[in-house]
């Protein structure tokens, strides 16, 4: 596991002394996250990495997992649909399920922490033991705001307000709160297995096991199999290609105990690839970040064609290896993509079939793209700024004089 001063390299060891500071004026102070998966999903990825280097500066984070059944999961996945603005019904009586399921949850996970943080809808009710325990309290949303469907909205927001504050990915998704809201974007870690440099005979080693030809071009998305990425809608982009170009299509990801639905797209995945021995329909299992890696260093092209985003990480981690990569103009990804410079930026299955054409017949030109996405990566979306936002956040619930003077 990385030291915290392993990443001085990178980031510059000024960086790494003001993470101490910070860290030494949060002495005594026990930080617990708690959220809905152990694995799957780029919640539980960051948490991974990021509380080991929590502790190695000293601070006292603490992670918990609450637990549910199929039925709860089947709920909180129509509630995170109707987030990003999909047209489902949710009940009454799923919604108290929802409320009871959190009140089980909340004498097992309680500990003695000095700030509750709260990661998406899962656990949001977890708050009702505010008044009785005291502390603060910080709701953190991972997901896409920007067009919630109004009565989940409402039903959520009737506990974010009983936070201290709540935290966004991206400006777009702020919404009309009683409470404090802070802008913090997601991260990704240029040292962990996912983002490390590879020799050239494991990248090897893992194409020859999938099968992948290296000597033509290949076109890659990594992601959940889940309807928002539109995986379907990536394999429709590329027969689009394939007419004019001699080329590879990589679907590689997993699931997430959080997600029920992904068996189902993987089954509309398969149908839509038609047996073509040119698509590579890659089902991962958990703590498959090396494969993953090689995947997007062999690509040519990376792709993000997702319906609704919350942030994409994967947009980072392939423009971290400075890789072109073609994406929707959704949720987080406009933040790390300047379109025509630092990437591209599309709209339909139409606008990614013509721009992957594009890059694939101007090789120097979508070279440029991935050099200049490195570059914007490194200076906003690395692990070590994203601990720096989260010290501030802490210690702005204790110190806010003091923190407007740093």
């Amino acid at each position: 596991m990385s030291k915290i001063r392993d990443y001085a390299p990178i980031a510059g060891e000024s960086t790494i002394e003001e993470l101490f500071l910070l860290a030494e004026r949060l002495k005594g102070k026990m930080i617990q996250n708690i959220n809905s998966t152990a694995v799957g999903g780029g919640v539980a990825e960051i948490l991974i990495r990021m509380l080991p280097l929590l502790r190695d500066l000293g601070v006292n984070a603490a992670w918990s997992v609450i637990k549910g059944d199929e039925k709860f999961f089947h709920i909180t996945k129509k509630m995170h649909n109707a987030l990003h603005g999909v047209d489902v019904a949710i009940g009454t009586n799923e919604l108290d399920y929802f409320i009871d399921v959190n009140r089980q949850n909340m004498q097992e996970i309680m500990a003695d922490a000095d700030i509750l943080f709260i990661h998406d809808p899962q656990p949001i009710a977890l708050v009702e033991e505010k008044d009785a325990l005291g502390r603060k309290w910080i709701w953190r949303c991972h997901i896409d705001f920007t067009n919630p469907k109004k009565d989940v909205w409402n039903f959520l927001k009737s506990y974010i307000e009983r936070y201290d504050c709540a935290v966004f990915s991206a400006p777009a998704f702020s919404r009309p709160l009683a409470i404090r809201q802070v802008l913090i974007s997601p991260s990704i870690d240029p040292l962990s297995d996912k983002n490390r440099e590879l020799s050239e005979d494991l990248v090897n080693g893992i194409c020859e096991r999938f099968n992948i030809d290296r000597e033509r071009p290949i076109i890659t998305q990594i992601s959940r199999f889940d309807y928002l990425k539109d995986p379907v809608g990536v394999i429709r982009a590329y027969k689009m290609v394939k007419k004019h170009v001699d080329c590879q299509l990589v679907l590689a990801g997993g699931g997430a105990i959080d997600d029920p639905e992904g068996m189902k797209v993987l089954e509309e995945v398969h149908r839509e690839a038609e047996n073509d021995p040119d698509i590579f329909v890659l089902f991962l299992p958990p703590g498959s970040d090396v494969e993953i890696n090689a995947l997007q260093r062999v690509s040519d092209i990376v792709l993000q064609k997702s319906l609704r985003e919350g942030f994409g990480l994967t947009v980072a981690e392939a423009l971290w290896k400075g890789k072109p990569v073609i994406a929707s103009a959704v949720g987080g990804i406009p933040l790390q993509i300047a379109h025509k410079y630092s990437g591209i930026l599309t709209h339909s299955i139409e606008g990614t079939a013509y721009w992957i054409k594009q890059l694939l017949n101007e090789p120097e030109y979508a070279k440029k793209l991935g050099a200049n996405g490195r570059e914007h990566i490194k200076y906003n979306y690395l692990i070590t700024r994203h601990i720096r936002d989260y010290l501030l956040l802490f210690l702005s619930l204790y110190e806010q004089k003091d923190i407007i003077s740093l």
